[in-house]
């Protein structure tokens, strides 16, 4: 009886999950044997084992900046204090001394130099001796050193540098080849991809930290050719300047800034890349200054409603708001209202890119440029100009048809046609024609747009108007048209102008 029992009840003896458990075991290993005997898909690259290999290689070239101004010292007079404080002595021999009162050394004498330090990163790229680092790190110095790893420390002079791209170039002598690294193509890297930054911060030897790109064409609102690589390897203070590699050992990128509250790195860094660092620095080389292409207009963005107005499609390409008298894009026959999509083959996504690619021509080449104009595309040649270091500001003047004769209403707006007494009012220019907008309500898709009274409307749908009649048939030939939006060329009292779509449904 006692054995039928068992013989019945194996639970007892033998649990039936442990079978079970040895099975899913041995599956898991199985499969284990197969997917690493799998090669793992492209898009899966496992990371580095190790950035030691890398880093010995090309940490040499990874110099510490060192940069000195002399300034003149400022007197400083003793600090007005009550009569009788039983500190009054004190306070007098304790600025007596450091000669910031009267007497010997006090505000009577002579102001001495003193000298301002800042520490900073940099590499060489070529064996001769010319180094690369940020503008910010060697400012207005008159006196600038490089330290190599080894301790070496070389006087240098500036060969050129760009505040536009916060970049400079310096040149040492000496004795003996230096180590050297090579830039590589910033522009085939993605979000993702490994990289590793080096700098050499306060002298003390090659501070090395690894990471991903984060994002491309970063815009921090620094200068007007914003195009970052951003990374969330490690950029601290006195890294600026230092390089950005790629698993090939290439500079792709020249660390620059990084985005904090505290000043200390929190993983948001961003770096210069080396498409649009290497023609600056191939120019500084050899001209000591940047020489940049410049095509004469004024440009904006294009926002959907813009788009649906010049029936572009989708938003895209750069708005021409302006054209300067005396620049290159007016004698090529380009026009206020054409659009700019494509500029010496390269696409021209947004308003931001235009100037990038601009600024990085050659001065005198003949480029194509791409444009859409009401609806048809079409392609001007321009030959570039050089773009002086004050910015050039368009204008756009637009003869008047006909007297202005009426008041009128549309779009949120009061409009009066261009009288002497309305010129005086809102201070506008004696050359400027248009149609005069005299009120705007703050409940208007206007006022969104930020159209202000004693703005003047210069056009619309690219057509001009000199009177509040003209604005209101070209708005009711739109919605005949079942059109969405109106597109205003509205100028302000200096003349300046900008595009505005206003819906009109």
């Amino acid at each position: 009886m006692n054995t039928a029992t068992n013989a019945l009840a194996p639970s007892k003896t033998v649990p039936p999950q442990r079978p079970l458990r040895r099975l899913a075991v041995s599956c898991f290993a199985a499969l284990t044997m197969v997917a690493t005997a799998m090669p793992l898909p492209a898009y899966a690259r496992s990371a580095p084992e190790s950035f030691a290999d890398l880093a010995e290689e090309v940490t040499g070239a990874v110099v510490n900046i060192s940069a000195s101004t002399t300034v003149e010292a400022r007197n400083r007079t003793l600090p007005q204090l009550p009569p009788g404080t039983p500190f009054e002595d004190l306070f007098e021999e304790f600025f007596n001394r450091r000669g910031q009162n009267g007497g010997p050394g006090g505000e009577n004498a002579p102001s001495r130099p003193r000298s301002s330090n800042s520490l900073g990163s940099g590499f060489v790229i070529d064996p001769s001796g010319i180094v690369v680092t940020n503008n910010h790190v060697i400012g207005d110095a008159n006196d600038i050193s490089v330290i190599f790893p080894d301790g070496t420390r070389l006087k240098a002079e500036i060969v050129g540098k760009d505040s536009k791209v916060d970049l400079a170039v310096l040149k040492v002598k000496s004795d003996k080849p230096l180590k050297a690294v090579k830039f590589g193509d910033s522009d085939s890297i993605r979000p993702g991809d490994w990289v590793m930054a080096i700098g050499n911060p306060f002298g003390l030897g090659g501070s090395v930290t690894a990471g991903i790109i984060s994002a491309r064409g970063r815009n921090i609102e620094s200068g007007p050719y914003d195009n970052y690589i951003q990374t969330d390897a490690s950029i601290n203070k006195g890294n600026s300047g230092g390089p950005l590699f790629n698993m090939n050992g290439e500079v792709i990128g020249i660390n620059t800034a990084i985005l904090s509250p505290t000043g200390g790195s929190v993983g948001i860094g961003f770096a210069v890349p080396a498409s649009t660092a290497v023609p600056i620095i191939d120019q500084l080389r050899q001209f000591g200054e940047t020489r940049r292409g410049w095509l004469g207009v004024r440009i904006q963005n294009v926002d959907d409603a813009t788009a649906e107005a010049l029936n572009l499609g989708t938003a895209r390409g750069a708005l021409v708001a302006g054209i300067d008298d005396k620049g290159p894009a007016k004698p090529a026959g380009l026009e206020v209202g054409d659009v700019i999509v494509r500029f010496d083959g390269r696409e021209v996504k947004d308003s931001r890119d235009l100037p990038r690619i601009v600024a990085s021509s050659p001065v005198g080449k003949a480029v194509d440029v791409t444009i859409v104009r009401k609806g048809q595309e079409m392609t001007k040649q321009v030959t570039l100009g050089r773009l002086e270091d004050t910015e050039k500001q368009a204008s756009l003047q637009q003869p008047s048809t006909e007297p202005p004769t009426a008041t009128r209403q549309a779009l949120g707006l009061n409009m009066s046609g261009m009288t002497d007494e309305l010129r005086r009012r809102f201070s506008l220019k004696d050359d400027l024609k248009g149609v005069v907008i005299t009120r705007v309500d703050p409940n208007s898709a206007a006022s969104d747009k930020r159209i202000q009274a004693g703005e003047v409307i210069v056009e619309v749908n690219q057509e001009p108007v000199s009177n509040p009649a003209d604005v209101t048939k070209k708005i009711d030939d739109l919605k005949a048209q079942n059109r969405k939006s109106a597109l205003l060329l509205v100028a302000n009292a200096q003349g300046e102008v900008r595009f505005v779509a206003l819906s009109i449904e």
